[in-house]
């Protein structure tokens, strides 16, 4: 089965935040601001990107979406440090409404064979566990007699950590909220051209039949000042703590992210 792992590398979609804006140039001035696209950066570099790296299932497709109009110098940066993964897609769109820009830009990138595609989404600063294509396409396999009836199936890892990198290394928490990005996937079946990203991902319970897996962590979901989802007011704070270097050491065999390249990074801000 394809597997299609789809990021938002600051696109100014119309729609899809939280946090509204008056203007798409209002938006754009917000997420190509020189602070925020160097945090996005750092997180990108450090958390992201080492996990989908060292994947022990190396055959999928890492499609990032931008806006033809993010800053030449962003874009070579980013082309820079994906230029080591042959998965990775960069697509350039206008803005455009969220969906239907992301419903088709995943839609461009599949095969539309006879097996079902296996699609999941990821922010610029979460990751996955190593194993997590591998284990995506095990599942699958288990539950694919499902698509006789249903057009999607939601695969859902729900275990896992939320994170905050800086100059110290990382603090954390533990995390089993069912249906959280990163790694929550999407059975598709073969026919159908809705995707992931057409439904609100704390919300497939109420919209498909749900495999929740829990007991191996699989999920780092970023925990930063621009998370989209912390904007609001009355968002309830949550508590994070250092981890040791046993705990490092587990984060770098689970997910790749090495706390002395998070520090060399933050430390150099």
């Amino acid at each position: 089965m394809q597997v299609i792992g789809l990021c938002r590398f600051s696109y100014p979609a119309i729609g899809g935040f939280q946090v509204e804006h008056e203007t798409p140039e209002a938006r754009k001035a917000y997420l190509y601001a020189s602070d925020r696209m160097e945090e996005r950066f750092r997180t990108f570099e450090t958390v992201t990107l080492p996990a989908l790296r060292g994947q022990t299932d190396p055959d999928f497709t890492f499609l990032i979406v931008i806006g033809d109009d993010l800053p030449t110098g962003y874009r070579d940066r980013l082309e820079a440090l994906t230029g080591d993964m042959p998965q990775t897609v960069t697509q350039a769109h206008p803005p455009g409404p969220h969906r239907q820009v992301m419903q088709d830009a995943i839609n461009s990138v599949r095969n539309f064979d006879q097996s079902p595609c296996l699609q999941f989404r990821m922010d610029d600063d979460d990751a996955v566990a190593l194993s997590f294509v591998s284990r995506l396409r095990e599942v699958a396999r288990d539950v694919e007699p499902l698509t006789a009836r249903h057009r999607h199936i939601a695969i859902d890892f729900n275990q896992g950590f939320l994170m905050r990198p800086d100059a110290q290394g990382l603090r954390v928490a533990q995390t089993r909220l069912p249906y959280t990005t990163a790694a929550l996937a999407l059975m598709v079946r073969p026919d159908v051209r809705l995707t992931i990203m057409n439904f609100a991902h704390s919300k497939v319970g109420q919209k498909m039949p749900t495999v929740t897996l829990t007991g191996e962590d699989m999920l780092v979901r970023g925990h930063n000042d621009y998370n989209d989802s912390r904007q609001k007011p009355g968002v309830k704070p949550v508590k994070l703590e250092r981890l040791d270097s046993d705990g490092e050491g587990y984060f770098r065999q689970v997910f790749g992210i090495d706390a002395d390249h998070i520090r060399r990074l933050y430390s150099a801000a």
